[in-house]
């Protein structure tokens, strides 16, 4: 019996591939203004420090572990630690820990964390191939664009089917990236994307496990190995990106092509990232807010008898986890981050740890929490009112949390919280160190000196 083979799709699609392609391939160095090299420079660094961070959690030692079961050459390091490993493993762990915390890059629209899959692809392999750091950074902004610029397209109907948006997308982004740095021509550009256009990654269902930050290390490893390959000849459908049965319209019935094409080369998607400032996921961050600003009006947890929370749907769609058992859980939930904002004034790594999330207080706290579902209000807004003990109700509405594209993190902020993470590992004087590097980066010769910085002196 003949199958009914019919899809709803679009069969008059503009050729996507083929014009990211030659975007990602004869775009010319530093084409873009000096405000933007800036953000990219930014976005390199909040991605390292997040990395150099999370480098001695217990996911980095398994996935370490897991990738020296395979016997690696020493060709890539693994940042904030001495071990060196194959490209692929070094991108992989790597964008593992830079999204170990969540605490890294966030493009608003999407919900895309661009920089994981596509600097961890890229570090690697610039350090093998001795890349300047002028052709990471092209190769950074370029990344992103494709990345964030197929998310634009797809979102939200690919995030509400469960995709793991920074991750399917990612693979892309972190393929052309290193097609870039590879020097590779149209042709072969195109065959990277296609053969990454097979490998999207991850489930929303992984949210609160170590496997959510597996998802961008993945796309970092496969998005490298698809250019690897391709700088080869291995070839894919020149269309593998918009056909009928290509992965955009068979993981959305949502492509708005002109998404992808519209200012190509005028507007860069790494414009509108934003960077956190709180360890957890971004639909929080204006509760978390909020909350902090009761206590700094002088609202106390021990004054509390309950906090009416008013959120968009997504935020407890997203965050709805009401009694999380350990730090990767409490990152999904908005109860503890408003108990952390409350509590402590601030929601960074530490208010995450498994030993902060058991605490009999932060328990209590978190359920004196009521949320409640208020589409009327914005997806990055919350509406909190502490009611107390004596029948005071103390109000605070967050329109734009800080660490928003209104309310943007200065470079400041972005290194004070860079020395949160990393002095513990680098030391304070070496992550100083680092952190020059990073914002040199445009004008270093090679990788190296910064990769240095990023790891223990012995």
């Amino acid at each position: 019996m003949a199958r009914n083979t019919q899809v709803s799709a679009d069969h008059n699609a503009p050729p996507i591939t083929q014009i990211l392609a030659q975007f990602v391939s004869t775009h010319p160095s530093r084409g873009w203004s000096d405000a933007l090299d800036l953000e990219a420079h930014r976005t390199w660094m909040n991605w390292l420090g997040c990395a150099v961070g999370a480098t001695q959690h217990e996911a980095a030692d398994a996935a370490l572990a897991a990738v020296q079961m395979l016997q690696p050459a020493p060709q890539a390091s693994v940042l904030g630690r001495l071990e060196k490993v194959d490209m692929a493993s070094a991108a992989l762990i790597n964008g593992i820990t830079s999204h170990t915390f969540d605490f890294d890059d966030t493009h608003l629209k999407t919900i895309i964390h661009p920089a994981g899959p596509v600097a961890s692809a890229l570090l690697a392999l610039a350090e093998h191939t001795g890349s300047s750091g002028r052709e990471v950074i092209d190769a950074l902004v370029l990344g992103i664009d494709v990345a964030c610029r197929v998310g634009n397209a797809m979102y939200p109907d690919h995030y509400d089917r469960g995709w793991h948006i920074t991750g399917s997308t990612g693979t892309l982004g972190a393929a052309a990236a290193c097609a870039r740095l590879l020097k590779l021509d149209v042709q072969k550009t195109a065959m990277a994307l296609g053969i990454a256009a097979s490998q999207p990654i991850g489930m929303r269902e992984q949210f609160g496990t170590m496997t959510k930050p597996f998802h961008p290390g993945a796309a970092a490893r496969a998005g490298l190995m698809s250019a690897l390959l391709a700088s080869q000849g291995y070839t894919a459908s020149p269309k593998a990106l918009e056909a009928p049965r290509g992965m955009m319209q068979t993981i959305s019935t949502k492509n708005d092509w002109n998404e992808i094409t519209g200012e190509l080369g005028q507007r860069f998607e790494i414009a509108f990232n934003s960077y956190k400032p709180f360890a957890c996921g971004i639909v929080i961050h204006p509760s978390i807010d909020a909350c902090a600003q009761l206590r700094g009006q002088g609202v106390t947890p021990d004054q509390i008898e309950s906090v009416e929370l008013k959120v968009h749907s997504l935020v407890l769609e997203l965050t709805g986890k009401k009694e999380p058992t350990d730090g990767l859980q409490a990152k999904f939930s908005v109860y503890h981050g408003c108990a952390a904002g409350l509590t402590f004034g601030r929601a960074a790594e530490e208010e995450f740890a498994d030993s902060i999330v058991s605490r009999d207080d932060m328990v209590a706290l978190r359920r004196k929490v009521v949320a409640t579902v208020d589409d009327s209000i914005d997806e990055a807004s919350a509406d909190v009112t502490a009611v107390l003990k004596d029948g005071r109700r103390v109000h605070v509405f967050v329109e734009h949390a800080i660490g928003s594209l209104k309310k943007p993190m200065s470079n400041a902020q972005l290194e004070a919280k860079f020395h949160s993470l990393s002095d513990a590992i680098l030391g304070q004087s070496q992550t100083s160190e680092l952190i020059k590097a990073c914002f040199a980066l445009g004008q270093a010769a090679n990788v190296s000196a910064m990769v240095a910085l990023a790891k223990p002196r012995v």
